[in-house]
C-alpha cells in the first residue's frame, strides 16, 4: 500500500501545477546515481574518474579517461540503467523486509562518497570542473544529510514512505529519460550532447539504437523486479488453515 501511495504521489507531483519543486530534491538523487554509475563503471573497466558534478537544471557530466570502444560502451551505458538497477535494488530490499532506517542511511553515505571522492577530491584536479563544485557539494551535502536525519528521527512509517517514494521516483525518472533520450537521438532532432550520442560516436551506430536497447534493457530490469516482488509477496502468503493438521498414520 505504501508503494502505491508513493506512486500514486510521484504521478501527481508531474501533472499538478508547482508541485513538482517538492520532486527537485528527487531529482537531484537519482542525477547522483545516475553520474555514480558512470564513476563506478569507469573504475570496473580499470580506468579512472576526472570529475563527476550534477547541475542546478539537475543534468550531470561524469569525465572518465579510457579511450577502447568496450569501456566506452560499458560506462556509457551505465548512467541510465544504474538509475533503473538502483531503482529495482530498493525494491527488493523492500520486499525482503529490510528496515527502512538503514536503507535510508545507507542511501545518505552512498550520496556523502559520491559527493566527497569525486564530486569534491577527483573535481579539484581538473581545471575544467571547478565550476561544477559548489553546487554538487552543497546539492550532495543536503540529500545526505537530510537522508541520515531521516533514518535517525522519522517515525517508521515516514521512513518506509521515503524508501518507497526513492524507489518509484528512481524507476520512473529512469524510463522518462531514456524517453526524451529516444526523441532526442531521432536522426532529424537537433543534436544535443547525452549518453546515446556518445555511444554512437565510440561504435558508429545510431544513437536512436543505443536509446531504444537502453529503453528494452530498463524494461527487462523492471519486470524482474516486479516479477521478484510479486512471487516473494505469493511465497510469504499462507492462509491459516480451518483446523489443525493431523500427522498421517
Amino acid at each position: 500500500m505504501t508503494l502505491l501511495v508513493a506512486a500514486i504521489v510521484s504521478v501527481l507531483l508531474w501533472f499538478i501545477p508547482y508541485l513538482e519543486i517538492l520532486g527537485y530534491p528527487f531529482k537531484i538523487f537519482i542525477t547522483f546515481i545516475h553520474e555514480g554509475g558512470h564513476a563506478i563503471a569507469a573504475l570496473l573497466t580499470g580506468n579512472s574518474v576526472r570529475s563527476l558534478s550534477v547541475s542546478l537544471d539537475t543534468s550531470g557530466l561524469t569525465q572518465t579517461t579510457g579511450s577502447s570502444t568496450l569501456s566506452l560502451m560499458f560506462v556509457s551505458s551505465a548512467g541510465y540503467l544504474s538509475s533503473m538497477a538502483f531503482g529495482a535494488f530498493l525494491l527488493f530490499l523492500i520486499r525482503k523486509s529490510v528496515k527502512s532506517r538503514v536503507i535510508l542511511l545507507g542511501c545518505g553515505i552512498l550520496i556523502a562518497a559520491l559527493t566527497l571522492v569525486f564530486g569534491l577530491f577527483t573535481s579539484a584536479f581538473s581545471y575544467e570542473a571547478w565550476s561544477g563544485i559548489p553546487f554538487t557539494l552543497l546539492a550532495g551535502s543536503l540529500i545526505s544529510v537530510g537522508l541520515i536525519l531521516i533514518a535517525k528521527f522519522a517515525t517508521r512509517r515516514v521512513a518506509t514512505f521515503f524508501v518507497s517514494f526513492l524507489a518509484v521516483q528512481c524507476v520512473l525518472n529512469a524510463l522518462l529519460d531514456l524517453k526524451t533520450v529516444f526523441f532526442l537521438s531521432a536522426p532529424f532532432a537537433p543534436v544535443v550532447p547525452n549518453d546515446a550520442v556518445n555511444m554512437a560516436h565510440a561504435t558508429g551506430l545510431p544513437a536512436i539504437l543505443w536509446a531504444a536497447v537502453w529503453i528494452a534493457l530498463a524494461l527487462g530490469i523492471l519486470w524482474f523486479a516486479m516479477r521478484m516482488y510479486v512471487t516473494g509477496r505469493d511465497k510469504g502468503y499462507q492462509p491459516d488453515l480451518p483446523f489443525e493438521e493431523t500427522p498421517p498414520v
